[in-house]
This record gives structure tokens, sequence and C-alpha cells, in this order.
């Protein structure tokens, strides 16, 4: 993996997944230049000074994208306004919980994400999944071709939101396959945790339901043809949906979240690579609760023994051989588990080709392709 900072791998990965997500190497480089001193003190102490560098060339970005706007040039004003939402996105994934500036920093994201979709991407929509009396934000990104569609829906994990999902590109490499993509801000991620209040839980088949009948409402999506895909945490969150939500058609797990409540006892213990800076205060965040022996207690039940089994759909499970943070042991317990599915398949991506990292944030744009042409296939399997 491309490592800016040496010895620090949750700003490395930052950095990597911005670069793998259209982000400029010129503009990176002069978002971390500065506080490549600060880097050296781990990944928790000078979050502050990255956010203060990342905005300075966000800012600079948005005022040539108004310019641009201005002038006439969509196009590139577009391009600037996608850029500068990537780096925001970024930028704010590493602050406190609890800094005061966040959900202001967050709202500054999503206006900058609706001038992307105004300029340069109008078949993306913003659009909100009911649930529970409340509402799940999502992105709608309609495929090209004809309608009724396939559509993925796409869920995130412990600290990644529906902005970074669009910018990994995924929901265009599935439209220009014929599926469209719903991008769902799950409970304790995104807005739904920023906005609304609402915090993780072990049941993710409650809010499978809710984006199910979601897209069943909608004439151009084939009610036949709904699959599941879920990242880092959503490699929990996704397989177990599948397990008791009948109505999809397919799942994949983006990485392996076979067994998280191990995970975070690992993290403890200091073994293995933390996602975030201020780790501990982010996952009590995510998940509502106040002390962590509650959480841990809590965590032990994310886990997917005596639950893959009821997968019954194709099931496609994706994990980088290097994977710092998950265990590719849990690949293949997912996997050897999986028994009922007509159609299951481990895909490890190696070292030498790339995608080896979490989620494969290395090398994305070779994962998401991959995971992108299986989906297709197994669609068209399906007729």
């Amino acid at each position: 993996m491309f490592e800016y900072f040496p010895g620090n791998y949750v700003w490395n990965l930052g950095v990597v997944a911005t670069l793998n997500s259209g982000g400029l190497i010129d503009e990176v480089d002069r978002a971390c230049r500065p506080i490549r001193a600060a880097a050296r003190a781990g990944s928790d102490v000078g979050t502050s000074e990255f956010m203060a560098a990342w905005t300075a060339v966000v800012d600079d970005l948005q005022a040539q994208a108004e310019a641009e706007e201005l002038a006439g040039h969509r196009r590139a004003a577009g391009q600037r306004y996608h850029r500068a939402t990537n780096y925001l996105i970024q930028a704010e994934r590493m602050q406190s919980a609890h800094s005061p500036d966040r959900r202001a920093i967050y709202q500054r994201c999503l206006d900058l994400a609706q001038k992307t979709f105004d300029l340069l991407d109008p078949a993306t929509t913003r659009v909100a999944v009911p649930f529970e009396g409340a509402l799940l934000p999502a992105y709608f990104t309609k495929a090209s071709g004809i309608a009724p569609a396939p559509c993925i829906i796409m869920w995130n994990g412990l600290d990644s939101t529906k902005e970074h999902m669009y910018l990994s590109g995924f929901p265009h490499e599935l439209a220009a396959r014929g599926i469209s993509t719903l991008m769902v801000d799950c409970p304790g991620s995104g807005e739904a945790l920023r906005f609304h209040g609402l915090t993780a839980r072990i049941e993710t088949e409650d809010w499978a339901a809710a984006c199910v009948d979601f897209l069943q409402r909608r004439e151009d999506v084939d009610p036949a043809r709904i699959g599941l895909v879920g990242w880092s945490l959503g490699g929990y969150y996704a397989p177990r949906a599948a397990a008791y939500e009948k109505r999809l058609a397919l799942c994949v797990a983006w990485g392996a979240n076979h067994d998280w409540g191990t995970v975070q006892k690992r993290r403890l213990d200091r073994e293995g690579e933390n996602p975030v800076p201020h780790y501990w205060e982010h996952v009590l965040w995510v998940w509502g609760e106040n002390d962590i022996d509650a959480f841990l207690k809590k965590a032990e039940a994310v886990n997917l023994d005596g639950v893959v089994e009821r997968i019954t759909v194709p099931f496609l499970i994706a994990h980088g051989e290097n994977d710092r943070q998950i265990p590719l042991a849990y690949a293949h317990r997912s996997y050897e588990q999986a028994v009922n599915s007509p159609k299951r398949q481990l895909r490890v991506f190696t070292p030498a080709e790339g995608g080896a990292e979490h989620i494969g944030l290395d090398h994305l744009p070779h994962v998401s392709v991959f995971i992108a042409d299986w989906i297709a296939d197994t669609f068209g399997e399906r007729g």
C-alpha cells in the first residue's frame, strides 16, 4: 500500500482511499505536505491539523468550481466539486465524534455532493428510505438502459458514508452494466447518525426490509432483482440481512466481517489496526453506548456463526489477503458456513495484483470492477 505517512496506518488508509476515489495526486500532496510532521505523533494526535490542511485545498477547489460555474463551464465545475467532496469527506471521517464543527463540516460535504450531481451526474439523486418513523438518507444512481432495472442496495461500514460509496465509482460501474444503486446511510453512519441520531444495531434485516420496500415501490426497479452489498462492517450487516430478508436476490460481503465482536477484543489488546482515529470514542458513538464494557458485551453478538447458513441466494465474499483490520480467516469461515447458498464464491485479492488491504482500498477500482462483473453475471443468470 502507498504510505505517504510512514508508520501511520490510519492516515495512510485515508490517503489511499482518496486517491482511489478520484483524488489527484498533486492536490492530495498539497493537503498532506503541511502535516507530515504531525503524522509522526500517531493517528489520534493532529487530526485537527489534518482537517485544516485538507480544508485549505477544498476551499481552493470550491472557489475554482464557482468561477467555472459562472463561466458556464458546468463539467469543469462539477469535476472540482466532486474532488472537493472527496477530500472533505475523508478529512471529516478522521475527526473526533465530539468535534464541535463536525455536523457543519458534514453538511458542507452534502452541499458539495449535491453540486456534483447537479452539474456532472444527473443520474444520481438524493432520496430517503422511510424507517421506523424516521428516514435513512440515501443516493440513488439510475442505471443506463431500459427500466425496470436490477438494483443493488449498498451499505457502508463503521466510519464510511454514502458519499464514500458514491465517490468510489462503484455505482457507475454498476450503471454501465445496466444496474442501479441505492447507497444508504445505515443506522450508525453518515446522516442517519449525525443528523437523525440513529445508532447501529445487531438486527440489520430491519433496515434491509425498509430498503427493499422502498425499491419495490419504484417503477424503474425490477422487484425480483434486488441485491445487497456491504463493505467493511457492512460485511457483517449485509450477510446478516440476507440471511433473514428473503426478498434479496444476492449478497456481497466486501470484507468478511464474520466475527466483529472478537475484532473489538483484539483491538482492546492492540492487535490489528484501527480504521479511524479516536477509535473507542467513535465506536461508542456509532453503537449508542456510553461505556466500553457495555459496548463489548453488545459487540459479542456481531457474529455470523449460525447466520450465514441461512443465506439461500448467491453469496460473494471478497477479501484482501493483507487486510490488517479483519483477519483473512474470517473470509474462509463465512465461505465454509454458507452451505445453503446456491452460488457461493470466495475471492481473495493478493498483494501481487492489488486490492490486498482492507476492502481493497489499495486498489479499489480493481476490486470494484470484479464485484460489479460478478453481480452482473449473477443477475444475468437469474434472467
